[in-house]
């Protein structure tokens, strides 16, 4: 008799393109996740093709086909579900025919550029870890001037605010009146990472595009458009 394979609920769900694992796990701590009935207390749970499980009351769907876009986010939109201050999010805007999709990473409120998106978890996951070691670059305008010796301790690595911060290289791109553009890679990608590295020197960023992400560009891609990445593409960079 062959014993059915079983996986973690949190795997299964992030492959069902509902959520990351983590968020998976959040999910499951606030109660939200039911298994045959019964509201689940714990992510180590493991489940087969006969376990009903439900989310929010609705049930979940099958494992998705593993699909990625990229999509020119606009300022002004949050890159979550749900925002419990009622601000417009970035799945409220895209176009209907895209089936459920998550993010790979985040752009904040009032940053834009290249945002990936992808019908499975795993795989958003996956490309958010820094050991994959892809570079994510961004135009970046500030108020003020970017001096050689500011660039210099970027490439050192930055410590603000108790937070130490990994080499980025920063080339000034073109000086606007009081305003600098200034182009920026990094590869770790913190929370809110250029932000804060410019206030540490006293700048403010006026505008923050993400124009790459690993191998994926923004090219031409217009404000709010998508694009899927064809499976060939996918093959070829990620390998799995």
């Amino acid at each position: 008799m062959t014993t059915e394979k079983k996986e973690r609920i949190a795997k299964v769900m992030a492959a069902a393109g509902l959520c990351s694992r983590r968020e998976a796990e959040r999910w499951i701590a606030a109660g939200r996740v039911c298994v045959n009935g019964a509201v689940l207390t714990t992510p180590a749970c493991t489940v087969g093709t006969t376990d009903v499980i439900t989310v929010d009351g609705k049930a979940l769907g099958g494992r998705q086909e593993r699909r990625l876009w990229c999509y020119h986010k606009p300022a002004g939109l949050m890159t979550t579900h749900r925002d419990p201050q009622g601000r417009p999010t970035v799945f409220e805007k895209l176009p209907a025919y895209l089936p459920r999709v998550i993010s790979v990473g985040r752009l904040d409120f009032n940053s834009e550029g290249l945002l990936l998106l992808t019908t499975d978890g795993a795989l958003a996951r996956s490309l958010e870890l820094p050991a994959r070691g892809w570079k994510r670059k961004y135009r970046v305008r500030v108020h003020g001037r970017l001096t050689p010796d500011m660039i210099a301790q970027l490439q050192k690595g930055v410590t603000a605010d108790g937070v130490r911060y990994a080499p980025c290289v920063a080339e000034v791109e073109r000086e606007q009146g009081a305003n600098t553009w200034i182009l920026m890679t990094l590869t770790e990608g913190k929370n809110r990472e250029i932000r804060r590295l410019m206030a540490h020197f006293g700048l403010a960023v006026t505008r923050l595009i993400r124009i790459s992400y690993g191998p994926f560009q923004l090219g031409h891609l217009a404000v709010g458009e998508v694009r899927e990445v064809p499976a060939r593409i996918m093959k070829a960079f990620l390998c799995e």
